[in-house]
């Protein structure tokens, strides 16, 4: 058992080191070509500019690297160093003072654990806000805020965690489901993701932002004019007050069915002009007439359907119990344990996913560009969002691979100036 542990560490430490690996050949080649300005973004960035996205990139990465190492360190302790073990044992002698059904056990395990969580990270979660964020301008928000912020959203997420998991851990505790309680957990999973995807942007956005209707009219009739072209009804163009702890843009569509509602980030609606805007918006449509999200929703939940029933098999069992030497086997413990298993597992997936992603992103830009007539007035918009966002156009190309969920910004610049399809 021992060598066993000891290949599972060493496999878990090796996934962070490829992520420190393709976070070095990042930065080594933003070494050696960052001063370089394409001539599609002449005029946009300069010199200093670049030196800022530059250092900018280079702060990401650092922060990316040190807080990935800490939370790789955390979780190695906690599962090698006996610390599950010993919360396993407290919980689990708690559950049998107090009479706890398994049910709430699940939740006061699952829970204290993401609480914890959330305190280890707190000092990251400052420095990038009030560090990274706010020494390269980006950060608008208070300190009073900020806080008012983490106290909602732990709040919401407390709410909405307990509803989920009190829902899966009866039908996981029901008799009459002994064999077959993955296939409700799955639904139950698959019902969730539903509400956060489309009813949570009417629910729960208001609670962190104000949206308010564009009060330009021009801008609106010019909005829906175009949507009506792509084939899509909105239900009203809304501005969100995004400045008020961003400098950073963007614009999405929610809403149900064939009547869509679009939102626009105060800051984007600063920083283009009215046909670069129409020109990121008919870019967002485009995700909704491919039905993209519908499309990944259905890739995500047949691998979680999976996920589930490989969960039931592992956690019906006694194997993560003797494997870790846990004293109790309880389902909670292995739960958690399979958890860290699956991130080893599936360390490669972001690799998979992204790559999807950057096929719609494409046909995205290509609906655009139909819909406009041009591909200059987006090309124009991601050239101007790329510099006031100091966002990395010389990415390194495995690392991009591995990361981006868009193509390079200079690829897809390049693909709309020419006005052709981008190949997939």
């Amino acid at each position: 058992m021992r060598t066993q542990l000891a290949i599972i560490a060493l496999f878990y430490v090796a996934t962070g080191a490829a992520t420190f690996i393709l976070d070095y050949l990042n930065l080594r080649y933003l070494k050696r070509h960052g001063n370089d300005i394409p001539p599609e973004f002449e005029g946009a960035v300069d010199a200093r500019r670049l030196k800022l996205s530059s250092a900018y990139t280079m702060a990401k990465s650092r922060f990316s690297i040190f807080s990935g190492a800490y939370n790789q360190a955390i979780a190695l302790v906690f599962i090698f160093g006996g610390v599950l073990n010993f919360y396993n044992n407290r919980l689990f002698a708690y559950q049998e003072q107090y009479g706890w059904s398994f049910p709430l056990w699940g939740i006061i395990f699952v829970m204290l654990l993401s609480y914890a969580r959330t305190i280890l990270n707190l000092p990251f979660n400052l420095y990038r806000s009030f560090g990274i964020e706010k020494r390269f301008g980006f950060n608008t928000m208070t300190f009073g805020l900020w806080l008012m912020d983490l106290a909602k959203a732990l709040l919401v997420s407390t709410v909405l965690a307990s509803a989920l998991l009190l829902v899966i851990f009866w039908l996981i505790g029901l008799n009459a489901l002994a064999d077959i309680w993955w296939l409700p957990v799955w639904g139950c999973f698959f019902a969730f993701t539903l509400f956060v995807i489309y009813i949570s942007p009417y629910l729960l956005a208001p609670l962190f932002n104000k949206f308010t209707p564009i009060d330009d009219r021009e801008l609106a009739t010019a909005v829906k004019k175009m949507l009506a072209k792509a084939g899509i009804r909105v239900r009203g163009v809304y501005r969100m007050d995004a400045s008020k702890r961003t400098r950073h843009s963007n614009a999405y569509f929610t809403g149900l069915g064939r009547v869509k509602r679009i939102v626009i980030f105060d800051t984007l609606m600063e920083k283009l002009s009215q046909e670069e805007l129409l020109a990121v918006l008919a870019h967002e449509a485009a995700h909704c007439r491919h039905k993209h999200v519908l499309k990944n929703l259905v890739i995500f939940e047949v691998l979680s359907a999976v996920g589930a029933y490989v969960a039931f098999v592992i956690l019906r069992s006694s194997y993560l119990t003797e494997l870790f030497a846990l004293s109790r086997d309880t389902f909670f413990a292995k739960m958690i344990l399979l958890s860290f298993l699956a991130s080893i597992v599936l360390w490669g997936m972001p690799w998979f996913f992204n790559m999807i992603s950057r096929h719609f992103e494409r046909q995205a830009d290509d609906f655009a560009m139909e819909i406009i007539g041009d591909g200059k007035p987006l090309a124009s918009a991601l050239v101007k969002l790329s510099a006031e966002n100091l966002a990395n156009i010389h990415p390194q190309k495995l690392y991009a691979m591995y990361n981006y969920a868009h193509p390079t910004e200079l690829d897809r610049v390049r693909a709309l100036n020419a006005g052709r399809k981008q190949a997939s």
